[in-house]
């Protein structure tokens, strides 16, 4: 009920604000029509004082006052030419030069903005004018208050969908610290079973397997308990742990599924055993859903000055390259089946709690992908 409060009130604020926004800008586009209409009838004044200035001959009144309304314009640029194109008057023009002055014209003459004037013996001047420099200054007004509005929105977008991101986390570190407390209250209870068990002393029963599966749950218990916290990073032997999680897994994965493990077997990475754990099983698990349950997978340790390099190699179907950053995206999955959680999860694990990389180093469609783990030497400040 709170979320879709919240989302009505973001709804009302957003519809306020473009509501707010459309008004400005009718507002903003009607004071422009109206300046546009007063600079327009601003000219027409200007054109029948020149009009008066070429027939005022023997009048200096006439000619004082016409020749006065010229001068008083310090705004609107304007040309005068005659029949033959020549221009005769300019006047408020950012560039004399007779390119820039031409090309002005040429400009003007594009619009509809002029005056002709009727000099008789067919001779007549044409006045032509352009938007002054505070109208097209204006002209730009909507274009920035819409950019701001923008910014604005993008602003109060981030504000909310950082804060939304911030409380999934907290939700699912809730979430999972909680699973990690459910599961370890019963788990209690089965370690107490296997010690009565295992003095029973009798051999027909499953102990050690039994034993094995209830340590497995301490495990998967301890890895939840870990979301959310900043994990301790020891210096460890990564060839180790890999050789520990994947025979754990063989025991429990299909005959038809061949699971090796190569490379330097005295790397050392600081790492969080558990967590590290749970990234093998996920990258071994995904690497045998992609191959339908039967393959090869190869796990390959190296080691360079400052990290540790895991390569983890199915024979699967391979990944578009469109799709290499995707499949790390929660929920991405093209199982029927599934959560879409175990790549998004390893990606977390590796680069926000041992702020290492993990990418999609290779695919080739039908033939297999390798995925790559860059694991520190040393600690990142």
């Amino acid at each position: 009920m709170r979320y879709f409060l919240s989302q009505y009130k973001r709804s009302i604020f957003i519809s306020i604000a473009l509501l707010v926004l459309g008004i400005t800008l009718w507002e903003t586009n009607r004071f422009l029509q109206e300046f546009k209409a007063e600079e327009r009838a601003k000219m027409e004044i200007l054109a029948s004082a020149y009009q008066k200035l070429l027939e005022a001959n023997d009048d200096p009144a006439l000619l004082n006052l016409a020749s006065n309304i010229l001068e008083h314009n310090h705004t609107i640029p304007v040309i005068i030419v005659d029949k033959n194109d020549h221009i005769v008057f300019k006047r408020n023009l950012t560039n004399d030069k007779p390119k820039a002055l031409q090309k002005t014209l040429d400009k003007f003459k594009q619009t509809d903005k002029h005056f002709k004037f009727d000099l008789g013996n067919n001779d007549y001047q044409i006045l032509y004018y352009g938007d002054s420099s505070l109208l097209n200054k204006l002209t730009y007004y909507p274009i920035i208050l819409v950019g701001i509005f923008m910014l604005f929105l993008t602003i109060i977008y981030l504000y909310y969908h950082t804060g939304k991101i911030s409380d999934e986390n907290k939700l699912w570190s809730g979430l999972a610290k909680e699973t990690a407390h459910q599961i370890g209250t019963p788990l209690s209870s089965l370690m107490g079973w296997i010690e009565i068990l295992k003095a029973a002393d009798n051999p027909d029963l499953p102990v050690e397997e039994i034993e094995k599966d209830i340590q497995r749950l301490h495990i998967i218990s301890q890895r939840f308990s870990k979301i959310g916290s900043v994990p301790a990073l020891d210096f460890t032997n990564v060839s180790d742990i890999t050789h520990k999680t994947v025979q754990y897994l063989k025991n429990r994965t299909s005959k038809l599924v061949q699971i090796d493990v190569i490379g330097d077997k005295n790397a050392h990475a600081l790492l969080n055993e558990q967590l590290y754990s749970w990234v093998v099983e996920n990258m071994v698990k995904n690497a045998i859903d992609a191959m339908s349950g039967k393959g090869k997978i190869t796990i390959e340790i190296s080691e360079t000055a400052q990290h540790v390099v895991v390569d983890i190699t199915d024979t699967g179907k391979g990944i578009a390259s469109t799709n290499y950053n995707r499949v790390f995206q929660p929920g991405y999955t093209t199982k029927k089946r599934g959560w879409g959680l175990g790549l998004s999860l390893t990606k977390r694990i590796i680069e926000q709690y041992h702020k290492g990389k993990v990418f999609v180093k290779k695919s080739v469609t039908n033939e297999g992908t390798t995925f790559r783990i860059q694991l520190n030497k040393l600690r990142s400040n």
